[in-house]
């Protein structure tokens, strides 16, 4: 398929003119059955149910008027973000804080993971760096920690629980949470990687509420 790919470049633009289009009216099928509105952020496809996936294309982080055309300010109960932020810069990344800051309800959350800067596997760390060698790396902008990561949500005004990260000296920290509020799926409990007890692959994990 890559081949073909090579050789028919614009049979892999059609494809995925024709992927984002599936996505972009599922989305607004869902959207019009939602009784509340919980938003998967840059979802790929993947959602679990009773939430609404959403893509850059129709629903940018950076762009608060794509969102004027589904959603008023405070009215989103709840948003889920796996591995989106390190693809922003950091300046960026307190923008998007700032969009979801706007749009969730009073009391609404978003759950959020990104790669962890302290994880104390070098072969991690360079999966996931900056420009790292791991699928998707190529495009990392930022490396957190949960001190920075958690100090850039604290900025927009959320108040930051975590949930999972390492620390300095390469503890790992995790508090129970519920994946009905949002699935990690590169997390602890639910990589694969991790599925024989040893913890291969984690992220930094948490929820920024608005108070």
């Amino acid at each position: 398929m890559k081949r073909m790919f090579k050789h028919f470049p614009f049979l892999k633009k059609f494809l995925q003119t024709i992927l984002g289009w599936m996505r972009y009216w599922r989305f607004r099928y869902l959207l019009g059955r939602a009784t509340t509105f919980r938003l998967v952020i840059g979802a790929a496809g993947i959602y679990e149910k009773g939430w609404l996936p959403t893509e850059v294309e129709f629903l940018d982080l950076l762009c608060p008027a794509t969102w004027d055309r589904y959603f008023a300010p405070d009215s989103v109960d709840a948003m889920l973000a796996e591995h989106v932020w390190e693809h922003l810069t950091p300046e960026d990344g307190l923008k998007a804080a700032q969009t979801c800051y706007r749009y969730l309800r009073t009391g609404g959350y978003l759950r959020i993971a990104v790669p962890d800067g302290l994880n104390p596997d070098p072969n991690y760390i360079d999966a996931v760096r900056i420009a790292g060698s791991g699928p998707g790396a190529d495009d990392h902008k930022v490396l957190y920690t949960y001190q920075t990561f958690g100090q850039l949500f604290e900025k927009a005004g959320f108040n930051v629980h975590l949930l999972e990260y390492f620390d300095e000296q390469g503890r790992f920290h995790m508090i129970d949470w519920q994946p009905e509020q949002g699935l990690i799926s590169r997390s602890k409990r639910y990589d694969p990687r991790n599925a024989d007890g040893q913890v291969r692959y984690t992220s930094i994990v948490l929820d920024a509420y608005k108070h």
